[in-house]
């Protein structure tokens, strides 16, 4: 039986799980995995991963220091043991999240990249096989730009939101970026009270926006589709380079034997209605203005960056307590 997800992976589209749950990640068969700091805390809550987080807590004490350096290298350590474990099952690469906090600091941002990788490299992993995820700010962006072009480490530009984002991320030579579709939703329809459905979706829109500038402008930065709040918005979006689903909505296309035809092409887009070329090259001041007048970029960046922040600090302070009794 051919399935809907089935479909999707036949139109040119890499599926890319979006999870920390590692154990429920092998039942799709995707070629990558993506993590953020909500989705860990989520997966450490599951009494399987204790095991994860108790090689967290040795691994920090043996760092030394005082409880908060503790705390920081056991949550970095966490996520390259989550790492570790979805590479183990997944033949592509796995997103790691920078930490929110830095998002508005390129050298703490850098340094931070450096780290993970490291890390990664103590456990086995080469590089090639990580993604180091970084909040769209200009900072990150050209953070971003120096690891790929100085240290070859791969980027994935993420809590993308606005078009002048996605340029000055392909202008930075970033392998990667995620354009998230839900968020996008979510803010038309709280600030107009509309209801959008597929191709009228703003999040969808947005994507195939970017999508056909990147081919018609020769950019090789990967568009992936993030953050869906429905299976519509993913058929929506079929072609795409890539796309990074939640297991539910992974499970729902695996259950559904609909047929997914191909929407985004990237010859088609190549001649398709020309998108007028902009840039933001060594131009701090015009990218920020951009992001200004894109109200729900601007929002939604922000908004997206201490979500992930706070969600750190919770997962932090697990891990404190942890450290503390042991």
């Amino acid at each position: 039986m051919t399935t809907s997800l089935d479909h999707l992976k036949q139109t040119g589209t890499v599926v890319v799980s979006d999870s920390g749950d590692f154990e429920s990640i092998d039942v799709y068969k995707p070629q990558d995995a993506t993590t953020n700091p909500s989705l860990i805390l989520a997966a450490t809550k599951q009494p399987g991963y204790a095991r994860l987080i108790d090689a967290a807590i040795k691994h920090a004490k043996s760092k030394g220091g005082d409880i908060d350096a503790q705390a920081n290298a056991a949550l970095d350590r966490l996520l390259v043991e989550f790492g570790k474990e979805i590479l183990a099952i997944i033949p592509g690469r796995v997103s790691t999240e920078v930490d929110a906090r830095l998002s508005f600091d390129k050298a703490a941002t850098k340094a931070k990249a450096k780290e993970l990788i490291a890390l990664y490299k103590s456990v086995g992993i080469p590089k090639e096989r990580v993604l180091i995820k970084i909040a769209s700010t200009w900072e990150g962006i050209q953070a971003a730009r120096e690891l790929e072009r100085d240290d070859e480490i791969h980027c994935n530009l993420t809590l993308l939101f606005g078009f002048g984002q996605a340029v000055a991320c392909a202008e930075a030579g970033v392998t990667l970026i995620s354009p998230f579709v839900g968020r996008i939703l979510d803010w038309y329809k709280k600030n107009t009270g509309k209801t959008y459905e597929g191709d009228d979706d703003p999040g969808v829109q947005s994507v195939k926006k970017i999508f056909n500038y990147y081919k018609q402008h020769g950019y090789k930065t990967i568009v992936m589709g993030a953050s869906f709040r429905n299976t519509g918005e993913i058929k929506s979006l079929a072609g795409v380079d890539f796309l990074t689903i939640a297991p539910a909505l992974l499970e729902q296309l695996k259950n559904s034997t609909e047929p997914v035809p191909k929407k985004l092409d990237a010859h088609a887009a190549a001649t398709a209605d020309p998108i007028p070329k902009v840039s933001f090259i060594d131009n701090e001041p015009e990218f920020r203005w951009a992001l200004l007048q894109e109200s729900m970029a601007f929002d939604k960046l922000h908004e997206g960056i201490k979500k992930f922040a706070e969600d750190g600090e919770t997962l932090k302070s697990v891990l404190r307590e942890k450290l503390q009794a042991a």
